[in-house]
């Protein structure tokens, strides 16, 4: 069990075990509990921020996994609550020409973070080792020096101070097929329905044999994969941002009492009557 679903856990966020707050391990978390579980999460990741911006931590986490697997819907719930000037998001594109021309890793150490800052990187290098490798973005040599210089790569990274925190999205066939499903059919989603979706799709086993050789060459004592079943997005989460903060090593925020400064008079200052552009009101 977590150190965050401790009653006293390190970090001081007061959040329930499951068996004491009626909700049995596995079970669906219903709205009101995974919002107010969220709240608490939402607290730490504020405090852990701060200890990152006092200590001049740098933290950098990559999200990979299946397709529809929810990385962007947890990158989202991690970063809601905090300041994008130290949480920074990093979601690159297909590389242009001039960057394939480049060393494989070149364009990623350009956004790798510096003291104070937490880099999260939506999809990484490591697209080399999945969706290249399977959809045949680069040669098999390709990919097995990629595999063979990676931890290496990550080494250096930690060598010079960087905490690397890597996760793997893992859902079921089923539940991934439902997902896409719904993207086709629901006009918000379909911008995240993608060629390179569909074109994976049929791929299941392609990608868990690239999955599997990944996991193999890039285990490392110094940058481990840690696996998340996203089945249950909410669960998942929860578990995600709760694990993520066991891994910090920060302290509690601490609240110190404020009080608002009285306002300056007017000193004869009247609202104009200006003949502005306003919103419209509809609602």
């Amino acid at each position: 069990m977590s150190k965050h679903k401790d009653r006293k856990h390190k970090h001081g966020a007061d959040v329930e075990p499951a068996a004491q707050n009626g909700t049995q391990p596995g079970a669906p978390i219903g709205r009101k509990r995974y919002e107010a579980e969220m709240d608490h999460l939402h607290a730490e990741l504020v405090a852990m921020q701060e200890w990152v911006k006092a200590t001049g931590a740098k933290i950098c986490v990559v999200f990979e996994g299946r397709d529809t697997a929810g990385k962007g819907g947890t990158i989202k719930r991690i970063t809601e609550r905090v300041s994008p000037r130290v949480f920074r998001v990093v979601a690159l594109p297909a590389p242009t020409d001039r960057e394939r021309s480049q060393m494989y890793a070149q364009r990623y150490i350009a956004h790798l973070p510096a003291g104070g800052e937490v880099v999260i990187f939506d999809r990484s290098w490591y697209n080399r080792a999945g969706v290249e490798r399977v959809m045949g973005f680069c040669t098999e040599s390709q990919a097995a020096t990629f595999l063979e210089s990676v931890p290496l790569f990550e080494r250096a990274m930690v060598d010079s101070g960087i905490q690397l925190i890597k996760y793997w999205l893992e859902v079921s066939p089923d539940e991934q097929t439902r997902r896409l499903k719904a993207r086709i059919d629901d006009p918000r989603k379909v911008w995240k329905l993608s060629d390179m979706d569909l074109k994976s799709y049929s791929r299941w086993y392609e990608y868990s044999r690239a999955r599997d050789a990944m996991f193999e060459a890039t285990d490392t004592a110094w940058a481990p994969w840690y696996i998340a079943d996203t089945n249950d997005k909410r669960r998942g989460r929860l578990n995600i941002i709760s694990h993520l903060l066991s891994l910090v090593p920060y302290t509690p925020l601490e609240h110190r009492a404020v009080k608002l400064p009285a306002r300056q008079p007017p000193r004869g200052y009247e609202d104009p009557h200006l003949d502005v552009r306003r919103v419209p009101e509809p609602f």
